[in-house]
């Protein structure tokens, strides 16, 4: 079975965007993209909440047409790009560059989607992460931090009564700093 895996980046304190939804404080160098590309290029489909499908495709879908684009971003732009999409949204009326909108979160439609063959489920937006977690629907958590304290801003985990354990799969450092926490769900096989 298909894994849900949410990938964010989050601030030393905590946020995933400052208070103005700002990420300009994201520390992603060439090593960091291309650590990217690897780990999505493999993925199954992306699925993302509307803002986060916005801010992507306004961006995405022609980046690597300008020459200042480097190489890993303009890897990116294709992944991107030729990835089926899943956009959960009430509001959104169309969508392009291979991509399904999806009214609700309906656990039942998350499980038969999970059940299909193909690779693993790109979860992205902390909204979005949130109805995930509500439903306990995330296997794995690729939790990115940065160097950085911002001071604002809205965190990645909201409050909540739930708890779910997890088991430390793996760590890494990159050069710029940001640190990789890859956890699972406690319980979970271990691959290999």
């Amino acid at each position: 079975m298909r894994k849900i895996i949410l990938m964010m980046s989050v601030s030393l304190d905590g946020f995933f965007e400052g208070p103005d939804r700002e990420i300009d404080w994201h520390l992603v160098d060439d090593e960091l993209h291309r650590h990217f590309n690897d780990q999505l290029r493999t993925m199954g489909a992306f699925l993302h909440g509307r803002f986060t499908y916005e801010l992507m495709a306004e961006f995405w879908p022609t980046a690597d047409a300008d020459p200042s684009t480097t190489a890993p971003m303009a890897e990116f732009a294709g992944i991107w790009r030729d990835m089926p999409k899943i956009v959960y949204s009430r509001t959104l009326k169309r969508a392009d560059w291979n991509t399904t909108i999806v009214r609700d979160v309906v656990v039942d439609e998350v499980m038969t989607l999970k059940s299909q063959p193909g690779g693993d489920l790109a979860l992205g937006g902390a909204d979005l992460a949130a109805t995930f977690m509500e439903h306990d629907l995330i296997d794995e958590y690729r939790i990115y931090i940065h160097p950085v304290l911002i001071g604002r801003g809205r965190p990645l985990f909201p409050t909540s009564d739930a708890r779910t354990t997890l088991r430390l799969a793996e760590t890494r450092a990159f050069g710029n700093g940001v640190v990789l926490l890859r956890y699972e769900r406690a319980g979970a096989p271990s691959p290999g």
